[in-house]
């Protein structure tokens, strides 16, 4: 999903409102808290962790199951 991200960044020149992941959709600050706890947690462990939780946050809506 970050490699998506960053690919439409780099075509549009800003990132996403949303991304979908198996059918859910994610909210860029969502996605944005995510990308900065896996970037933090690399940092301090010197590797990628095995899974990350994405949780709401407090003032952006929950995430959304978008039906296709």
């Amino acid at each position: 999903m970050v490699d998506k991200v960053i690919e439409f960044k780099r075509l549009n020149g800003d990132l996403p409102k949303y991304a979908v992941v198996d059918g859910c959709r994610i909210h860029k600050r969502e996605y944005i808290d995510m990308i900065e706890r896996v970037n933090t947690f690399f940092l301090q462990m010197g590797r990628n962790p095995g899974s990350v939780d994405i949780t709401p946050l407090e003032d952006v809506p929950v995430v959304e199951t978008v039906l296709i």
